[in-house]
C-alpha cells in the first residue's frame, strides 16, 4: 500500500511543478504584473510630459504671446521702445 501513495505523491508534484516554476507558472506571472506595474508608471510621467508639449506646440502654432516669451526669455530680445535691465545674479 506504501508505493501507490508514494507513485501518487510524485505525480502529484510533476503535475504542480509547471504551475508554480514554468514558462506559464505563477511566479513567472507574479513577475510580469510587477513589471507591468513599473512600466505603467512611466508611461504615465511620459504621457504628462507629452501633454506638455503638445500645448506647447499649440502654443507656439496659435499665439504671438508664446512666442515673444521665448525671444524675450531664451534669447535676449527686446520691444522696440524697450529698455534692457540686466542684474548680476549672485554664484553659489
Amino acid at each position: 500500500m506504501k508505493w501507490p501513495t508514494w507513485v501518487l505523491v510524485v505525480l502529484l508534484a510533476a503535475l504542480q511543478y509547471p504551475l508554480w516554476f514554468g514558462k506559464g507558472g505563477w511566479l513567472r506571472v507574479q513577475e510580469m504584473e510587477r513589471q507591468l506595474t513599473a512600466q505603467r508608471e512611466v508611461n504615465q510621467t511620459l504621457e504628462a510630459r507629452n501633454a506638455a508639449h503638445e500645448a506647447e506646440v499649440r502654443d507656439l502654432k496659435t499665439g504671438y504671446e508664446a512666442i515673444e516669451e521665448r525671444a524675450r526669455y531664451e534669447l535676449g530680445l527686446v520691444k522696440e521702445g524697450e529698455i534692457f535691465v540686466q542684474t548680476p545674479q549672485k554664484r553659489p
